[in-house]
């Protein structure tokens, strides 16, 4: 396996573990997940929605980075997601709110939120790199494939 699969396989393979541990500690500690999410500075109407949502568009992006075929839409997804948690992480180091607890699961709740930055930024970088890797290996893919000509 050449280094840029092995490397891209990699970044898939870190995101994945990344959604799915957070996904299925929200939903195994289920009940503190929700009450942390209504402490959230959002209005409680959107809890419901929120509880469902975070945690199975975590699933989704796992399972979208699992496949050749949408990995690509999964590292996009993937960068759409640790920006707005790194935005939210920004805006709380920047007091934006007078309280926030986390309701992350498992040990990413146990970081500070200056750590939280740095490992969303991370990430981050993840993402992107796995976007730009994923562009290029499709590019040379479709450059390098024989041709069918139909007469």
């Amino acid at each position: 396996m050449p280094k840029k699969q092995l490397f891209l396989e990699l970044i898939a393979s870190l995101l994945i573990m990344l959604f799915l541990y957070a996904s299925i500690s929200k939903f195994i500690d289920f009940r503190r997940f929700v009450g942390e999410m209504n402490n959230q500075p959002l209005p409680n109407s959107l809890t419901p929605l929120l509880v469902w949502s975070i945690p199975s568009l975590e699933v989704a992006i796992s399972a979208a980075l699992i496949f050749e075929r949408s990995r690509l839409a999964g590292f996009y997804a993937s960068l759409a997601l640790m920006l707005l948690f790194t935005i939210y992480a920004g805006s709380i180091l920047l007091h934006f709110f007078k309280y926030v607890p986390c309701s992350c699961g498992g040990v990413i709740r146990k970081l500070t939120w200056t750590q939280h930055m740095f490992f969303n930024i991370f990430f981050v970088l993840l993402s992107v790199a796995g976007i730009i890797l994923q562009t290029r290996k499709l590019k040379s893919t479709v450059y390098s494939s024989p041709k069918t000509i139909f007469v």
